[in-house]
């Protein structure tokens, strides 16, 4: 399988990573959840694979459609 990005849907702040590296998602997991405007937002697997890069740490400010993990 190639390697799929995953993308912010919204400018925020990287709140929890829940996935690591080497973990199986399938489509529509968590993996991380963002915060904005004291609102919660989940970063959700685009399709099945596993974590190859996580790009993001917590804490870190990230812009809309930034790439924030890698699936592979």
């Amino acid at each position: 399988m190639s390697e799929q990005p995953v993308k912010s849907e919204i400018t925020g702040t990287v709140w929890k990573i829940l996935a690591k590296i080497g973990d199986k998602v399938v489509e529509e997991d968590q993996i991380m959840i963002l915060e904005s405007m004291k609102m919660e937002i989940p970063v959700l697997a685009p399709d099945a694979g596993t974590i190859g890069k996580i790009l993001v740490q917590e804490g870190e400010a990230v812009s809309e459609g930034q790439v924030v993990a890698i699936l592979t």
